[in-house]
């Protein structure tokens, strides 16, 4: 296990609502981490199902935590935010795991200079590979895979006004300031498939569209918006 005074405090947050079961599994992998200087913080969304007694049954091994109703999992991650101190913000929802128990000390073995610390993310039994840092018409990483510094995160806010690819317009965002973006070649965390982002993929990619619509320049739509909108057709039509 590392030293406390040689890793930078990571804040852990969880959002969830309604996924008692599934907070329990990710709350429980966090726990397991060998890191030395963890932050765990869990926003609720005012459940109503036994999630909240399921957060106050590990209490004690959470730093914060709140259960109240918001506007949606962006508006919670900005509140997380708020309650956060460590210098590097994780997002790791309810049902997504970490990819091994060492993996925050892999990490950070070294240190990064860096606004954005992202790797692979493991689907199912398949690591799905990151790509290289660029501008781009999709995510091409996993958030749940990424590490944002928290200063960031405070001048960039999810704009909740995008339900679905708030996230993927932060990164926009922070890939034209010029931040800093490190890629790793190892999985950062297991995703949970049963998520809203890849249930409804119409939807995500209607709000891709209006992300580009919002930030890019006409090259960079002209390059983007057609392919999106010929998936979005497809989608559409399969009723996905």
């Amino acid at each position: 296990m590392q030293d406390k005074q040689y890793c930078p405090k990571v804040t852990i947050v969880t959002v969830c609502y309604n996924v008692r079961e599934a907070f329990l599994k990710t709350a429980h992998n966090v726990f397991a981490q060998d890191y030395a200087n963890i932050e765990y913080v869990v926003v609720d969304g005012a459940s109503t199902d036994g999630t909240v007694e399921a957060i106050q049954s590990v209490a004690q091994r959470i730093d914060h935590w709140v259960s109240e109703p918001d506007k949606g999992i962006y508006d919670a991650m900005n509140k997380a935010v708020g309650m956060a101190s460590g210098e590097w913000v994780i997002f790791l929802n309810a049902g997504d795991t970490f990819a091994t128990t060492d993996v925050l000390s892999r990490i950070f073995a070294e240190p990064h200079n860096a606004e954005v610390i992202y790797g692979d993310v493991v689907k199912g039994k398949t690591i799905k590979p990151a790509e290289p840092p660029h501008n781009a018409h999709r995510m091409y990483f996993c958030h749940q895979s990424c590490l944002t510094s928290r200063q960031a995160l405070i001048d960039f806010p999810f704009d909740i006004t995008h339900t679905m690819s708030a996230d993927f317009k932060l990164f926009k965002q922070l890939w034209k300031a010029k931040k800093r973006f490190v890629q790793l070649s190892f999985p950062i965390a297991n995703f949970d498939t049963n998520g809203v982002s890849n249930t409804n993929r119409s939807k995500g990619l209607l709000d891709n569209i209006k992300v580009i619509q919002e930030t890019d320049n006409t090259m960079d739509k002209l390059r983007f918006l057609p392919r999106l909108y010929f998936v979005y057709g497809l989608c559409k039509l399969r009723n996905k």
